[in-house]
């Protein structure tokens, strides 16, 4: 079955570094949490990347790359500019193929991004 798997997470500045340490970290976080390696691509089946408008300084997709994922399918978009939101977000959603149930699948928000989704959050 495929699943969605969420996640966000935020930097200090725009900053190629700085983008592609946090989303390196939020992938490897979501992967693990939810029993999946960067190695395991065949289970993994796409990721949409999207960033708030302060960030333009890479695309948070060449983190995966990194990570090895070079045959995943990779999107990399812009979030909708919504007046006082969170600002410098990197947003993922990782459709994966596993066996969990939809409660059983494991969002991971990081630095700060716990304010976008409390309810999954804490239900961590």
């Amino acid at each position: 079955m495929m699943r969605g798997i969420r996640g966000a997470t935020t930097v200090p500045r725009n900053g190629a570094e700085e983008i592609l340490e946090a989303t390196s970290e939020l992938l490897v976080e979501m992967l693990g949490r939810n029993g999946l390696a960067p190695q395991d691509t065949e289970r993994i089946c796409s990721i949409i990347f999207t960033v708030t408008q302060d960030l333009n300084a890479t695309f948070p997709a060449e983190a995966a790359r990194a990570l090895g994922m070079t045959m995943v399918p990779l999107l990399n978009a812009q979030e909708i500019a919504v007046p006082g939101r969170l600002q410098r977000v990197i947003r993922v959603m990782m459709h994966v193929e596993t066996a969990a149930r939809q409660r059983e699948v494991r969002h991971v928000y990081l630095r700060g991004a716990e304010v976008l989704r409390p309810d999954l959050h804490s239900a961590q």
